[in-house]
């Protein structure tokens, strides 16, 4: 049983994370210009006026002039935090913060947390009633059970918008999907199936009711809580308990387990021993999803039991029940048909889509984003991955079908096709391609030199680098700068990772040589020259660990200008052969990626280098997993006017075409022209026009103000530059890079390393 790594953090990161830049993880922007008085005005008064009394007219109207039809209220008591108990309303707000975040990370959806400081079931059902009508659904969240069960039936049977329970009905979905499969696997039928559910809480129950609507027999299936089998004549059962009380002599897990198909645990750490293990039936399926320790480890089952299909809720397994897999996806399709409520049809429906994920083939494009490996259906792939980008275009599809034909759904869809198009288009195109990355680079363990060790976010990027297992960092500082900063930031000062500097005298030496031999000649240097270099120059000696083979690839930046760390590379390592070298960033906005170049590097690119960074940009976008479409861009389009200045541009288009390349271009052009497809119509003849992916700009001035603009006013999110054409895996972080920036460029370093594949010098 493979076992992944599992990433830990300081409790000092943890807080720093929620107080960086803004308090907190959400926030409200506006969707529509807010820049003129008649915006204003519309927006207000008087402009408001006309949907208020629309509304009055027709409340239905409300899911087209407000935000109610992509708005999910996320409300907890904090009565069952994380399975830390009850600490309270307020105390829960990160957890709902973060929920909210995951609606909108997964399938575009607007959230608003909302606590309520009661334990009163029905004050907290009278609260969500009366602001029921603003959203269109309601997400219950960590609220104890029986108080769970009573909020949500009530609140169901009063309302006439989705009120789901993830705590309940999330689990339920996920751990249903994985039944389905587990048991085709296995080849066994759900109607004639024995099993345990150990757990009586509120997912336990969830999950009990919704595999009896499967096809589970309600005699085959024996519940316990933490007094053991709830049986018929039972003192002391709710009657959510009793309603599954069954005839039997059985009394505890020891004997319940005897000769059982299935264990779904939702309880405690261990309590699944490898001897019950042992008595249950051929091919036993064991869910054991207690978190963070499961009743029983896969390891444990896997030394007496080589038949076992196993899942946990831990992501370092295979088959992991996260609910992540469902709950957004799930409302995304009933808020999409403006669905009355979430009904088990919806639910089955959901389970059916996630089992049925699972046993497709794979694509190629879905491959590449969760890091290059082919997960095939079988004992340790019963579940698509959490990651997996499809899962955004046929979860919402099957809930909206089933929404529609059970006839909760207040809008139709018309064409399916065009909603699992529309689906698609909400995800954040670089969340899916790092994922990718990052999974690819988990594989090979890729050393990374970390040359501003003493810089705090570089630090914290190393350490995250380290503890997310994306490879191996090493950094360039003094040990006793590094024990101090380690404190600061809330480490121990033993964090085993790897800390160098030009005291270590071998490597020392060995640059020295190198450096000489490189550069006596070409810049008259003398050896006493060189160890100054070495001594004294991170940036130097981290290029030297990577190009004679003692590191794979290196991230600077951060403490000083791109150009003065360019300058000190390239005195060490050269450009790939045949290439061009040159600053390309990943800029996403609004659901839509574009490439920009040159950013960094050509201050007045001529029309060869122009065509050049093109060629070059193409191979690097294909690496990202895109079709390159290239757009030659100026302020004139297609020649008008023609100047001086778009000559050159209209020249590089001429030498592209002559080196007959196997990707489209066209230009000049205008970036609207570029980038808006309305233009379309007006030049027609253009395959580019509307559908650009890789800008190459005119001049470095305008890359870098463009994506600079992009970034700061227009809350884009940039990755990069990333610096093309280098003969090793380096990357130059902008100043005043952020934590995360730094951890995206190494893990970049880090993949591009296995692209760049010269020799190493010895």
């Amino acid at each position: 049983m493979k076992k992944n790594k599992i990433e830990h953090y300081s409790d000092k990161e943890a807080l720093e994370f929620h107080t960086n830049n803004k308090s907190g993880k959400i926030e409200i922007i506006s969707s529509k210009p807010m820049t003129t008085k008649r915006d204003l005005a519309l927006a207000y008064s008087p402009g408001v006026a006309a949907p208020v009394r629309a509304i009055s007219k027709n409340p239905d109207a409300a899911y087209d002039y407000t935000s109610k039809g992509n708005l999910v209220a996320v409300i907890s008591n904090g009565s069952a935090v994380l399975g830390m108990g009850n600490l309270g309303a307020l105390a829960s707000k990160p957890v709902m913060e973060g929920k909210a975040v995951l609606f909108k990370r997964f399938a575009d959806i607007n959230s608003i947390d909302i606590e309520i400081d009661s334990s009163d079931p029905n004050e907290i059902i009278k609260s969500i009633k009366n602001i029921a009508g603003s959203f269109g659904g309601i997400n219950l969240e960590d609220i104890a059970a029986p108080h769970c069960f009573i909020i949500e039936k009530k609140l169901k049977e009063i309302l006439d918008i989705p009120v789901f329970h993830d705590d309940q009905h999330g689990t339920a979905i996920i751990t249903t999907a994985a039944l389905i499969n587990a048991l085709d696997i296995s080849k066994k039928s759900i109607k004639e199936i024995k099993v345990v559910v150990n757990g009586a809480g509120a997912s336990a129950i969830a999950c009990t009711n919704l595999i009896k609507k499967t096809g589970v027999s309600e005699k085959n299936l024996i519940m316990l809580d933490s007094k053991g089998v709830l049986y018929q004549g039972r003192d002391n059962m709710n009657q959510w308990k009793s309603a599954h009380a069954i005839k039997t002599k059985k009394r505890n897990l020891e004997e319940a387990i005897d000769g059982a198909d299935v264990f779904i645990g939702l309880s405690s750490k261990s309590i699944l021993t490898k001897n019950m293990v042992k008595k249950m039936a051929k091919d036993p399926i064991i869910f054991a999803c207690a978190n963070p320790d499961p009743e029983i480890t896969p390891e444990e089952v896997e030394k007496v039991r080589k038949d076992a299909i196993v899942a946990t809720g831990r992501s370092d397994y295979p088959n992991q029940v996260n609910n992540l897999i469902g709950f957004p996806y799930i409302f995304r399709g009933a808020l999409d048909v403006r669905a009355k409520t979430i009904n088990e049809e919806m639910k089955i429906a959901a389970a059916n889509a996630i089992a049925s994920l699972a046993r497709e083939r794979v694509p190629d494009e879905v491959v590449a984003a969760m890091g290059g490996e082919r997960p095939t259906y079988g004992k340790d792939y019963i579940i698509p991955s959490t990651f997996d980008p499809r899962l955004i275009s046929v979860i919402p599809l099957a809930v909206a079908k089933a929404a529609i034909k059970s006839g909760v759904a207040r809008k139709k869809i018309e064409n399916f096709d065009i909603y699992s198009e529309q689906l698609k288009q909400r995800l954040d195109p670089s969340v899916t391609i790092m994922q990718g990355i990052n999974s690819q680079i988990k594989k090979t363990n890729k050393k990374v030199v970390f040359v501003d060790g003493e810089d705090e976010e570089t630090l914290k990027a190393a350490i995250a680098f380290k503890k997310s297992g994306l490879g191996t960092p090493i950094i360039v500082a003094k040990e006793e700068i590094i024990k101090k900063k380690l404190k600061e930031i809330g480490y121990s000062e033993n964090l085993n990772i790897e800390i160098i500097n030009s005291k270590n005298k071998s490597l020392r030496e060995k640059y020295v040589k190198f450096l000489f031999e490189k550069l006596h000649r070409k810049e008259g240097l003398l050896e006493r020259d060189c160890d100054k270099m070495a001594r004294n120059d991170r940036v130097i000696w981290g290029s030297c660990m990577v190009e004679c083979g003692d590191a794979d690839a290196m991230v600077t930046g951060n403490t000083r200008r791109y150009a003065s760390s360019l300058k000190k590379i390239v005195k060490v390592i050269d450009a790939r052969p045949g290439e061009i070298m040159f600053g390309l960033n990943m800029v996403v906005n609004k659901g839509k990626t574009v490439f920009i170049a040159d950013t960094t590097v050509h201050e007045y690119p001529s029309s060869k280098q122009l065509a050049e960074i093109a060629k070059s940009s193409a191979r690097v976008v294909r690496l990202f997993g895109f079709d390159p479409k290239i757009a030659f861009l100026s302020h004139s389009t297609f020649g008008t006017p023609l100047t001086n200045r778009t000559k050159h541009i209209r020249d590089a288009v001429e030498i592209l075409k002559e080196m007959k390349v196997d990707f489209k271009f066209d230009g000049d052009m205008q970036p609207d022209v570029a980038l808006d497809e309305s233009y379309k119509e007006l030049y027609p003849f253009s395959e580019i026009v509307g559908k650009a992916n890789v800008l190459i700009m005119p001049g470095q001035h305008s890359a870098a103000i463009s994506y600079k603009i992009m970034k700061s006013l227009g809350g884009a999110k940039v990755i990069g530059p990333l610096l093309i054409g280098l003969g090793r895996a380096i990357e130059i972080a902008p100043l005043r890079s952020s934590t995360s920036d730094i951890i995206n460029l190494a893990s970049v370093a880090a993949y591009s390393s296995g692209v760049i594949n010269y020799g190493k010098i010895n």
